[in-house]
């Protein structure tokens, strides 16, 4: 093995990734991008040092810790496995809106700049639920034989599975409780791990903690290269590892406004929509802070105006609308939304001004909030964000 110094010398070629930025560069951005390689490596301990498909469990992916763009009303878990294998996962649904399973092979950021690829996304409402809600469910690349349960297929090149599921009440909603077994296990218990294990397993730690800024970098330089700036457009994210199966359509842009603008985002809404939200994320590629600023709004926090449409105000102070979207001091980043599972995908309009002509601009068509109906929204966002269980 390597002495801890020759480790902590892989760590040094991140300093010169902020040639990669498209956000303007300064001492911020240099300390937001230290504190998200300190982020990724926590992430990677969770991620890489603890997974074995021989003897897989869930651990932490994204949630409000771990804020490399996370949808904010999620909670994601992922558990390393072998697609040759044969596994059984155990559970109980809860009441999200959104709960399903993910699998695949490479999650962005494990095999350097290499985008991974989607194999099966399955909906946990398509499985037999006993009474109080639990479920059995069987993956491996065939049907066991004689076996009538639940059973998904697993394809045999996934190394990977992930939880998503998705809270409009946060805190309020029972989310997912799960647990994965191998059905084909080792023949012999779980062994230390061995120098060269360790050795193997450090080396990917510490270049993960550089190559997911890189992608993150990556994608909000497609934005900006795209001329979607302060306009936004419609993406899959089928480059990340989305499958084609992913019923859900995102709409982006890179927002760049001073400290006195605002964007007035104005949006129709599907006539169905099952689950909707929006979001503020920042030049790194980071959720803006999401318990103590309200960076996101979903179909439920959302206020929606009298004439059926969705209005936000994105803007550094809050400009006394309830669908305020805090850039958290960011003046450039990034605003991604989505449209599960519904009917139409409309792109929002974008308009920007001075934050003083806003209240000008929406008038009376969109709802306002007091100084006392913020600090009750962020009480309740606080609260709901952390009755969460995310690790």
């Amino acid at each position: 093995m390597q002495t801890w110094a020759e480790y902590v010398d892989l760590l040094k070629r991140g300093e010169a990734i902020l040639g990669e930025a498209t956000a303007p560069v300064d001492e911020q951005l240099r300390a937001d991008l230290y504190r998200q390689f300190a982020m990724n490596l926590s992430q990677a301990y969770f991620l890489l040092m603890m997974a074995d498909p021989r003897y897989p469990e869930f651990v932490p992916y994204l949630n409000s810790g771990f804020m490399l763009q996370p949808n904010p009303d999620a909670v994601y878990y992922v558990a390393a496995l072998d697609g040759t294998g044969t596994y059984r996962i155990t559970g109980e649904r809860g009441n999200a809106p959104v709960a399903g399973f993910a699998t695949g092979m490479k999650m962005f950021g494990t095999d350097g700049l290499k985008m991974g690829k989607g194999f099966g996304n399955y909906d946990l409402d398509e499985l037999t639920l006993d009474n109080d809600g639990r479920f059995s469910v069987l993956f491996s690349s065939e049907r066991p034989a004689g076996y009538d349960g639940d059973w998904l297929h697993l394809d045999p090149q996934s190394d990977f599975i992930m939880l998503r599921q998705f809270s409009y009440d946060w805190g309020n909603e029972h989310d997912v409780r799960l647990a994965i077994e191998r059905l084909d296990p080792p023949s012999q218990p779980k062994a230390r791990p061995t120098p060269e294990e360790v050795d193997a397993k450090l080396r990917h730690v510490f270049d993960y903690a550089i190559d997911v800024s890189r992608v993150a970098l990556a994608q909000i330089k497609r934005v900006h290269d795209g001329g979607f700036i302060n306009q936004m457009h419609i993406h899959t994210f089928q480059d990340m590892g989305n499958g084609e199966d992913w019923p859900q359509a995102y709409f982006e842009m890179v927002f760049d406004i001073a400290d006195d603008e605002a964007l007035v985002i104005e949006s129709e809404l599907p006539e169905v929509r099952n689950y909707w939200n929006v979001q503020v994320i920042d030049g790194l590629w980071n959720q803006v802070d999401i318990p103590y600023r309200q960076s996101s709004l979903n179909g439920l926090s959302a206020k929606v105006d009298n004439d059926g449409k969705f209005r936000t105000v994105v803007a550094h102070d809050d400009p006394g609308f309830a669908n305020w979207l805090d850039t958290g001091g960011s003046n450039y980043g990034l605003l991604i939304g989505r449209w599960y599972r519904c009917s139409s995908t409309p792109t929002p309009q974008v308009t920007k001004m001075k934050l003083a002509e806003v209240a000008a601009y929406l008038g009376d068509r969109s709802p306002r909030a007091s100084a006392d109906e913020r600090a009750e929204q962020m009480r309740q966002r606080l609260i709901g964000n952390q009755m969460r269980r995310k690790w």
